[in-house]
C-alpha cells in the first residue's frame, strides 16, 4: 500500500473576545481525562479508566525491564517508551477532537494553566505523583488549541488556584469541601454537592465569564 501525505497551510481568522457565544470550562485529570461545563449548564465526562489500566501495565513492564539491566532490556525499554508516547498522543488527539467538535463555533475553552504541575506534586504520594506528572496535559492543550481555532473557537488558560476548593454556587473556599478519595465536593457553607472534577470545570467556566467581563470593561 502507498500513502501520500500532503501538508497544507490554511489561514484561519482568530476568534475575537466580543464574538464569544459560549464558554466551556475544561478540567483535566486522571480519573476523567477531561470534564466540561458549558454556558447551558451541560457537563460531559471523558473517562480515563481504560487509560489508567493501560498505563499501569506499561509502568509494571518498565519496572521489570529496568530490574534486568541488560542491553536487550534497555533496547526494549526505549521501544516501549516510544510506543507509549505515540499512544498518549493518539488519545489526546481523540479527546481534543471530541471537545472541539462538541461545542459550537464561537466557544471559549477555559483550561487551567498547569505550567507548575510538577513542582506542585512534590508532596503527593509517589505512586500518584507519577500518574499526575507523566500524562501529557500540555500536549492535549496544544492539540485543543489548533482544533478549536479550526472550528472558529479559542482556548485560554487561567490560574488554577482554588478551582477544586471553591463552591461555584456561593463562592465559599475551604480545603475540606473536597473529598479526594470519593471524588465528591460538598460545600460546608451552602451544602451544594457534585463530582469534584465537575466542580473544577464549573469554576473554570466562571473564570471564563470573569475574563470576558474584564475584557468588556476595558
Amino acid at each position: 500500500k502507498w500513502f501520500l501525505h500532503i501538508p497544507v497551510s490554511k489561514e484561519v481568522p482568530e476568534l475575537q473576545d466580543f464574538d464569544v457565544c459560549n464558554v466551556v470550562g475544561v478540567d483535566l485529570g486522571i480519573n476523567f481525562l477531561a470534564t466540561t461545563y458549558d454556558s447551558t449548564g451541560k457537563s460531559e465526562f471523558f473517562s480515563g479508566r481504560s487509560v489508567k489500566h493501560r498505563r499501569a501495565k506499561y509502568k509494571q513492564l518498565r519496572k521489570e525491564l529496568q530490574q534486568r539491566q541488560t542491553a536487550s532490556a534497555r533496547r526494549r525499554l526505549k521501544k516501549i517508551g516510544s510506543r507509549e508516547n505515540r499512544w498518549m498522543s493518539d488519545v489526546n488527539h481523540q479527546v481534543s477532537k471530541a471537545l472541539a467538535e462538541s461545542a459550537p463555533a464561537g466557544t471559549l475553552f477555559v483550561l487551567e494553566d498547569l505550567t507548575g504541575v510538577r513542582s506542585a506534586t512534590e508532596k503527593v504520594n509517589l505512586g500518584q505523583r507519577y500518574e499526575i506528572v507523566s500524562w501529557a496535559f500540555y500536549d492535549l492543550r496544544q492539540k485543543l488549541e489548533y482544533k478549536a481555532k479550526l472550528n472558529g473557537s479559542k482556548v485560554i488558560t487561567v490560574d488554577p488556584k482554588y478551582t477544586s476548593q471553591a463552591c461555584p454556587k456561593c463562592g465559599h473556599i475551604e480545603k475540606g469541601n473536597r473529598d479526594k478519595k470519593r471524588h465528591i465536593f460538598v460545600c460546608r457553607n451552602c451544602g451544594y454537592h457534585s463530582n469534584d472534577d465537575r466542580i473544577g470545570a464549573m469554576n473554570l467556566h466562571r473564570k471564563g465569564i470573569e475574563y470576558l467581563s474584564a475584557v468588556a470593561g476595558e
